[in-house]
């Protein structure tokens, strides 16, 4: 688990910017991807090739029927599908940043200079804790949105590379091997429960950031109405002091 402590530090920074649901799939992120994938998947998946057998010592023919059965170890696609699914937040929190520390020196130049000219701080307050709404709103929708687009277009890749259940025979005919070669992968079934797994926790990642979408848009739509009934309820005020 160590080598995911940085990647974790970064994306727990984001839970504090992020909404209930958000956190919510951070969470999922944390305990049923990473952890997992550190603590059991990386054990299971540690002898795929060692302990494969095939019915042939030809040098060589074990280690192309592997390559070609596996283009990427189950592994590194996940661990690649992390990161990717992971960059869109990062991206995020990188505007979260900026933004607070651009505020926090506005707030210090007001402090400074005691003046009523200068914008007062739109996003953040003195705490650092950030409102979701303006510029950073349509960075957050457009970071779930391709949230969303990655983690299909990797079970749509898994898929096509290897399905979703590990096979316990494979045939390959390709050189080296003197014939069609029989291989024999080693523990099938736990395999299989490990992509069933992680293919269960994409799933439920694409539902709550699909979830997300709408809570961000009805959110949004409710704070449009307030604004326009308020701005009704207040009215414009005429001369005499009374409002129309």
């Amino acid at each position: 688990m160590g080598e995911w402590g940085f990647l974790a530090k970064l994306l727990d920074k984001v839970q504090s910017h992020s909404t209930v649901i958000g956190k919510v799939w951070l969470s999922v992120l944390f305990v049923f991807r990473i952890m997992v994938l550190g603590a059991g998947a990386e054990k299971v998946w540690s002898d795929e090739q060692s302990k494969m057998i095939c019915n042939t010592k030809q040098p060589g023919c074990k280690n192309v029927c592997y390559d070609h059965a596996f283009p990427i170890s189950h592994i590194r696609f996940w661990v690649l599908q992390i990161i990717f699914v992971s960059t869109p937040t990062l991206v995020y929190l990188g505007h979260v940043m900026h933004v607070i520390h651009k505020e926090n020196k506005l707030r210090e130049k007001l402090n400074r200079t005691n003046t009523s000219m200068l914008k007062l701080p739109k996003y953040s307050d003195e705490k650092g804790h950030v409102k979701i709404k303006g510029d950073l709103l349509g960075n957050y929708m457009t970071s779930i949105i391709f949230r969303i687009i990655l983690e299909v277009a990797f079970i749509v890749g898994q898929y096509y590379l290897y399905g979703f259940v590990m096979e316990p025979q494979i045939v390959c005919s390709r050189a080296p091997c003197p014939f069609t070669v029989e291989c024999f992968m080693s523990r099938p079934t736990e395999k299989t429960i490990f992509i069933l797994f992680m293919l269960a926790m994409s799933c439920l990642s694409v539902l709550l950031n699909v979830v997300e979408v709408f809570y961000l848009a009805c959110s949004s739509n409710a704070r449009r109405r307030a604004k326009i009934v308020t701005g009704a309820i207040r009215g414009p005020i005429n001369g005499e002091g009374f409002r129309a």
